[in-house]
């Protein structure tokens, strides 16, 4: 399953300085948690290809989502090596092969079992982009409660037929990654599923990536990206209980 070249566009500027949580071991990863621990609900954030450093994962949403009475994981799949094109020896074949999706999907289910072990009972799980294929992956089993995949990196109608948990697909009306036709498609086949609700929204004037790369000057985008978020928030509010 290829990534395309819109996963890798306008990268944003990364930070180590969080918001209101902390960086620390968590499931075999480095990860920025925020939220109470004694929660017996959480949820895990799945970032881009850019990690878990860029300011619009922690600060913008990880702590926003916190803030409704999750413990939110957002754990680093990359171990300290996130696209970053500013190194001249990027490759970006190399580190698809060496950061696999289906790594990403292996690596989810340790954090799932730490977050079990610590006394959670409900965990929902939202992915963008590369995360959004994780937790597609992570949607065909009982592990989580419910997923939200915002502009998913490639997935085909297979990934869609297996999922088994309340689902909501974000996507943008402009990406050749994701599609809106893919997505309705998807739709179509959620909606024959009785057993789990499903949403499927397609945000109008929006490019892939626009939920975790955003222009912070431009009024529209943020406003944009700020209806995912809560539309992201209010499906775990429903569904993680």
């Amino acid at each position: 399953m290829s990534t395309s070249a819109a996963c890798f566009e306008n990268p944003p500027t990364l930070s180590s300085t969080y918001g209101k949580g902390t960086v620390l071991e968590f499931g075999g990863m480095k990860t920025y948690v925020t939220g109470s621990t004694e929660s017996k609900l959480a949820v895990l954030l799945v970032s881009d290809v850019f990690g878990y450093e860029n300011p619009k994962v922690s600060e913008k949403l990880a702590d926003k989502v916190a803030a409704a009475g999750f413990f939110v994981v957002v754990p680093d799949f990359f171990y300290g090596d996130p696209v970053n094109f500013d190194n001249p020896q990027f490759d970006r074949e190399s580190w698809l092969i060496a950061h696999s999706k289906e790594k990403g999907y292996e690596d989810s289910k340790s954090v799932l079992a730490a977050l079990k072990s610590q006394g959670v009972s409900a965990i929902g799980a939202a992915g963008f982009c590369w995360g959004g294929v994780v937790v597609a992956k992570l949607a065909k089993s009982d592990d989580i409660k419910a997923a939200v995949i915002l502009h998913p990196g490639r997935l085909a109608d297979e990934d869609i037929h297996e999922v088994k948990v309340h689902t909501a697909i974000l996507g943008a009306e402009i990406d050749k990654t994701s599609p809106p036709e893919q997505l309705k498609q998807f739709e179509e086949i959620l909606s024959v599923k009785s057993e789990f609700d499903s949403f499927v929204k397609i945000f109008p004037g929006v490019a892939h990536g626009w939920t975790m790369r955003y222009n912070a000057e431009d009024e529209s985008a943020v406003k944009s990206a700020e209806e995912a978020h809560l539309d992201m928030l209010n499906w775990f509010t429903k569904y993680v209980k």
